[in-house]
């Protein structure tokens, strides 16, 4: 994305903002066939980085009065996403501790083709071991999110669509509105990436509208944006009905990495028990069916390493730009005080 394509300098221009880059997410969300593949998550998280970054902008750009409650209220606002990204943070490591367990196991199985009964035993093992690990890592994801997702109110933000267009969102030439409207699209946003990088709740339906006539709704709201972020709403909740009634982690690859290390199990159990059975412990294990799955995940937990590699870079990245949004809307306020 051309980050002088979405510069602006206005309220209007803002929540046209807004409005395509939520269309760019449908786009892309259309174009992936992995549901909360790492790849969109990074788009996602991309998006929310630019509407922070132009909200920044166009506060400077807008001449508020110095003293007024606009700077408190923005300063909640960007106080509540340093505290999501801090949990998304905290569920996308525990990931990566899972990686390196699993990453060992690969590394043992480098010369698979030496391996015999007690050998592809010990194997076995090791990604028991890791199994567990991996349902220790999702339990504590888990408490993650049920102890802070109700503090963030991301759900609550989800409630209801529209941006109520009085005076009180006319407040601070717009500003307020405008303030409002980037509160629902970030809980929004920050909730795909907390289903499918810290923890999805068996709960979860809170992408599902309220009502059927959430783009009518939203239409009456005069604001485009509102339209752009329901049709992407109600394709994510599509997408979610599949894992209804489940829980853990929905990252693509993290799924896939945990499908294929127990099919890797299987072959190495069904082929220990045959060499067992066989009473022949000279005979090494060399089969098609074993060496895919090795290379299947070691190609698998490659993509997962280097994407959660990615999205930590990127948080990393923002809550840097967090930190100098606040302060140099501080200074400029600080300045205008004693002219």
């Amino acid at each position: 994305m051309d980050p002088n394509s979405c510069t602006t300098n206005s309220v209007s221009g803002f929540y046209n903002l807004l409005s395509r880059e939520l269309n760019n997410l449908d786009q892309n969300f259309l174009s992936h066939n992995n549901f909360m593949s790492i790849q969109f998550l990074q788009q996602v998280l991309s998006s929310l980085q630019s509407f922070n970054s132009q909200l920044t902008l166009l506060v400077q750009k807008l001449h508020l009065p110095t003293g007024e409650k606009w700077l408190d209220e923005y300063m909640d606002e960007s106080s509540r996403l340093w505290e999501a990204c801090q949990v998304l943070k905290s569920g996308v490591s525990a990931v990566e501790n899972f990686i390196a367990s699993a990453t060992n196991i690969v590394s043992s199985l480098d010369n698979y083709h030496h391996l015999n009964p007690v050998m592809s035993r010990q194997v076995i093992r090791a990604i028991s071991i890791c199994q567990r690990e991996t349902v220790g890592l999702e339990e504590d994801n888990r408490v993650l999110m049920e102890t802070r997702i109700q503090q963030l109110s991301l759900c609550d933000d989800l409630n209801w669509i529209d941006v109520p267009m009085d005076s009180k969102f006319n407040g601070f030439s717009g500003f307020r509105g405008v303030l409002h409207a980037m509160r629902k699209v970030s809980s929004f946003l920050l909730l795909i990436l907390f289903n499918g990088l810290v923890f999805c709740l068996p709960e979860s339906s809170s992408f599902n509208d309220q009502g059927d006539n959430y783009e009518a709704n939203a239409i009456l709201g005069s604001a485009g944006f509102m339209v752009s972020m329901a049709r992407l709403r109600q394709r994510v909740a599509n997408e979610m009905e599949q894992f209804y009634g489940q829980s853990g982690i929905l990252l693509y690859e993290f799924r896939g990495s945990k499908t294929t290390m127990e099919e890797l199990k299987v072959v190495l159990e069904r082929m220990a028990e045959f060499e067992e059975e066989s009473n022949d412990d000279d005979h090494n294990i060399n089969n098609d069916d074993l060496q895919y799955q090795i290379e299947k995940l070691r190609s698998g937990f490659g993509l997962l390493r280097s994407g959660v590699e990615t999205i930590i870079g990127q948080l990393d990245d923002f809550f840097d730009e967090i930190v100098e949004g606040r302060k140099k809307l501080l200074d400029m306020c600080s300045s205008h005080s004693h002219r």
